[in-house]
């Protein structure tokens, strides 16, 4: 990691209702490439993007360019160039793709062009009602609203839980092309799309870092795949 990091979080501590989900967290993500979070389920990593982006209750330092955002609100941490892609997609079910998309417009020239080269199969389905879509379709809608914007960093939630292979391999297409523009923090379970994209990664395990390294380094070791993920190489190749 060198150069001046787009983010960086230190002694992250989260609570839902009272409850501790976040321990203490301490990373940083380089401006350029995919940093994955990786884990074993319930250890925090869907806490640590929503108390970045102030969506839970947080207590601890994170910069955004150097800058502290930890005491803004969400929507004010937002037109600062943080984009978000919930792991449930969240779309306005009622809504058509089109009006999806342009509720998620923040600035004068939003990039349309990009997200219809990405996500043809939505210029297609633009009128039509986002709760009939299906799942990867409405995951598409999700990644297109943040990729309308020139945001200065991306916090990506299990992008492609539950969905078909195929589908899987256009969110991944689609994340890469994206990346070369905008760094991205990747929450991902999916240990050969992690391969595939992830230059970074942090490992998280009882609310806590347990280990930071290169990708590729974390997933081709054995003992380090099983012990922090639970799995093993074969499966993670």
């Amino acid at each position: 990691m060198s150069g001046e990091p787009i983010l960086t979080v230190r002694g992250l501590r989260c609570t839902i209702a009272g409850q501790q989900v976040v321990e203490d967290v301490s990373f940083d993500v380089p401006a350029t490439g995919i940093t994955a979070v990786l884990g074993r389920n319930g250890v925090g990593k869907t806490s640590t993007l929503r108390g970045i982006l102030g969506l839970i209750s947080r207590r601890g330092e994170v910069r955004l360019a150097g800058e502290r955002i930890d005491g803004l609100p969400t929507h004010r941490i937002v037109r600062r160039g943080v984009g978000y892609v919930p792991e449930d997609r969240e779309v306005f079910s009622k809504l058509t793709v089109a009006e999806n998309l342009a509720l998620a417009e923040r600035q004068r020239t939003p990039r349309r062009e990009f997200v219809a080269e990405l996500f043809p199969d939505l210029v297609a389905r633009r009128d039509q009602a986002a709760g009939t879509l299906s799942g990867g379709q409405q995951q598409m809608v999700s990644v297109a609203r943040a990729l309308l914007n020139d945001n200065r960093l991306l916090l990506v939630d299990e992008p492609t839980k539950g969905l078909a292979p195929k589908i899987v391999t256009e969110v991944a297409d689609a994340l890469e092309e994206a990346s070369k523009t905008v760094p991205i923090l990747l929450v991902e379970q999916n240990l050969e799309v992690v391969r595939r994209l992830a230059d970074d990664a942090v490992v998280i395990a009882g609310g806590r870092v347990a280990h930071v390294g290169k990708a590729r380094e974390i997933l081709d070791d054995e003992d380090l795949t099983r012990r922090l993920l639970g799995v093993h190489v074969e499966h993670a190749q």
